[in-house]
């Protein structure tokens, strides 16, 4: 008999969190932009875009990332310098109806308003079911749309946790 073995715990939770700020430099906005998110004091570990079989959806609140840590989630992101532009991100989480099959986190993002992101995404998450042969339960989603003043960034993330 096989026995699983991991390098690391798989999480059991998620949290989708957005920001959206100005700041003087493009990583300054960036970085305001996790604060306002509620993940700029931890290190990013951008993963791959597949939720763990059964994780549940918790608020950010409810989870306590310790600061300098290692945070595993999916993001979208993207800045921009052009006065009034709109720039937006957002990601969705696709929940399968047979819980014991891993979900599905599709991110986008691009230089328009957020009505045209979440469409994408959206439909990007009906497309990985559509290609894994799986039943789609529902999609979870945030965004966050910006008008640039001077420099500015966004940000929309599925964060991976434990609980």
């Amino acid at each position: 008999m096989k026995s699983k073995m991991t390098m690391v715990e798989t999480p059991n939770v998620y949290c989708l969190v957005s920001g959206a700020a100005e700041g003087n430099t493009r990583l300054n906005a960036f970085d305001n932009a996790l604060l306002e998110a509620g993940v700029g004091d931890t290190n990013l570990m951008r993963m791959s875009s597949i939720c763990p079989p059964g994780a549940k959806e918790v608020s950010r609140d409810e989870i306590e990332l310790p600061g300098g840590g290692l945070i595993p989630l999916a993001y979208a992101h993207i800045d921009s310098q052009t006065p009034q532009m709109w720039i937006a991100s957002a990601i969705a989480v696709g929940i399968p109806e047979d819980e014991t099959q891993p979900g599905v986190i599709m991110e986008f993002e691009d230089h328009t308003r957020l009505e045209y992101v979440e469409t994408i995404v959206k439909q990007m998450v009906v497309d990985a079911f559509e290609y894994r042969k799986r039943a789609l339960k529902e999609i979870k989603f945030v965004g966050v749309e910006h008008q640039v003043t001077k420099c500015a960034a966004t940000f929309a993330a599925a964060v991976l946790w434990y609980k």
